[in-house]
């Protein structure tokens, strides 16, 4: 489905200067004052379904619900620690969460056939870029995709939306997935056995050996992935060779991201795979909630971005509106008309 886009970061892409795009970007407009809210106004709980400890969703997550009750959206507004994109939708569904940061595929998959109320669910925006890692150990001799035919790798915990677009790429690659334990019956030598092992234990078991790759979806860098690799040495394999397959089989949801040069200590720069990510509501969220939120998301942006990441933001409300065929809650809407005049 025609060549991967152009990329989204650059290799001397630093925090200073993501932080000046941002600025930038919101200067761009005429930006109103967040909504007065009154105590009436003023929910009692939000909750913000994230992710797992050292990766990008808690992170953010964590950060928007203290913006949240900061500017006083919430008397009271908490993060939720979760396995991933599925787990958080999931959540959302249920009613456990108001809000939830998911990969763009993860909610397409839940929302395909359905009318925007039949789904139940809706975007606030396009928050920011996800990379996915790949991560090999330096003594593996790994140089490729290809090359982990044979191996066993980490693919994401249950839950998480690594573990939905881990086994994309490998049919992309033409890799068979077969579940540890059950051979490699139909895979021939290009089976490549599988193991569901989030963030930390992926990372636990790359370091003892006893998987050859971890595959991981977050921002760039991600603090955990950054500890393994000064402990025992990572590298990544470009994952970009499979957009052309990965994108006509799934759609565009896929995009070619550069793991720029230094953002994993003396590591050169490599080509991936990115998946843009969305902060969902359920559709049935009170318009002026969205609103504010919508508004922190835009005039707080600079709360927004987590210490640790380099990876490319949307906080704006030009690329916020751009949510990869989700629609956007009406108070969203609303709001993001506001803020273009």
């Amino acid at each position: 489905m025609g060549e991967p886009s152009s990329p989204l970061i650059a290799p001397s892409l630093s925090r200073r200067g993501i932080l000046a795009g941002v600025g930038a970007a919101a200067a761009g407009i005429l930006l109103p004052a967040l909504s007065a809210c009154t105590p009436e106004d003023r929910v009692d709980s939000l909750v913000v379904a994230g992710g797992e400890p050292g990766g990008f969703y808690l992170e953010f997550a964590t950060l928007l619900a203290a913006s949240l009750q900061r500017n006083g959206v919430a008397r009271q507004a908490t993060a939720l620690q979760t396995g991933g994109s599925l787990d958080n939708l999931a959540h959302l569904m249920s009613g456990r969460a108001t809000f939830a940061v998911a990969l763009a595929d993860a909610a397409a998959q839940r929302a395909a056939g359905k009318s925007a109320s039949e789904a139940g669910i809706t975007a606030l925006g396009r928050v920011y870029e996800n990379y996915v890692h790949c991560a090999v150990r330096q003594a593996s001799g790994l140089n490729a995709i290809s090359d982990l035919a044979g191996r066993t790798v980490a693919v994401g915990e249950p839950g998480s939306g690594t573990s939905l677009t881990t086994p994309r790429l490998l049919e992309a690659a033409r890799l068979t997935s077969v579940n540890a334990g059950e051979g490699a019956a139909g895979g021939g030598g290009q089976a490549v056995t599988v193991l569901n092992l989030g963030l930390n234990d992926g990372l636990s078991a790359l370091r003892e050996g006893s998987v050859d790759a971890l595959f991981w979806s977050g921002g760039v860098p991600t603090a955990a992935i950054a500890a393994a690799h000064h402990d025992v040495g990572l590298n990544f394999l470009d994952l970009s060779v499979l957009l052309p397959v990965l994108r006509g089989q799934y759609g565009a949801f896929y995009d070619r991201v550069l793991i720029p040069a230094g953002a994993y200590e003396g590591l050169p720069a490599v080509w991936t795979v990115g998946v843009t990510n969305l902060l969902l509501c359920g559709s049935d969220l009170a318009d002026t909630t969205v609103k504010r939120t919508v508004e922190l998301l835009v005039g707080r942006a600079e709360e927004l971005i987590p210490q640790s990441s380099l990876g490319v933001q949307f906080l704006s409300p030009e690329s916020l509106i751009n949510t990869a065929g989700l629609p956007l809650h009406p108070g969203a809407a609303a709001a993001y008309r506001e803020l273009h005049g």
